[in-house]
């Protein structure tokens, strides 16, 4: 039977000075040590024959993602030149897209603008079930669509997927659990790595995940 394996990265460390919750804010990048983490990624990925085949690469619409995927690229890339193939194009998708959080714009901290005024502690108290934003039923929902989507598209193949914590994360608990839910703070999802799943590409069910984290020593 054939095979896709998608690979979702979490993008690597974001330019945030300010410490705001930049949600899907516009214009919030990586910062040097955020590139770095995209680049190890990369090398990871492109330096593995079990990986270095991969067919596409998509990316949620935002910045920091997009960049990251850019650093995969290019390395992916320098293989494919190697073997004679067409480099590979980034593709967006908003279904992959950060979380919706209506704390967006917000200071974590203390201080004039902070997460913490105005009551707004309340909303955080169920960590299992925010009350923020998008739920992490909807979010699982929407990645689980692109994901059998790819399964599909992309049979026999491997692709690379750029996201964000809460929608790799939800998926994923989602298809180890039965259920999206989960205590924030427990999530196994660190910048820049690699969540790899596999699906039956005819079926679409899941054989295998595995984790990797290949910018962990990246500074």
């Amino acid at each position: 039977m054939p095979r896709t394996t998608i690979h979702f990265v979490r993008h690597g460390k974001v330019h945030n000075p300010d410490h705001l919750l930049y949600e899907r804010l516009p214009d919030f990048h990586l910062s040097d040590r955020g590139l770095r983490m995209a680049q190890a990624t990369g090398a990871y990925l492109a330096s593995n024959p079990a990986t270095n085949t991969i067919a596409a690469v998509y990316s949620s619409p935002l910045d920091r993602t997009r960049e990251t995927a850019g650093a995969i690229i290019d390395a992916l890339n320098r293989v494919r030149a190697d073997r004679g193939e067409q480099p590979l194009q980034l593709v967006t998708d908003e279904r992959i897209i950060e979380a919706s959080n209506e704390f967006r714009g917000k200071r974590i901290g203390h201080g004039e603008g902070a997460l913490w005024r105005n009551g707004n502690w309340r909303l955080i108290m169920n960590l299992w079930k925010p009350s923020w934003g998008e739920t992490y039923r909807s979010i699982a929902a929407r990645v689980g669509a692109f994901a059998q989507e790819k399964a599909r598209q992309h049979a026999g193949q491997q692709i690379v997927v750029v996201s964000h914590e809460s929608p790799i994360w939800s998926y994923r608990h989602q298809l180890e659990t039965g259920h999206p839910e989960h205590w924030m703070f427990l999530r196994h999802t660190a910048l820049a790595s690699v969540t790899s799943i596999t699906y039956d590409s005819d079926t679409g069910d899941v054989t295998d995940i595995t984790y990797a984290d290949p910018a962990a020593d990246v500074q």
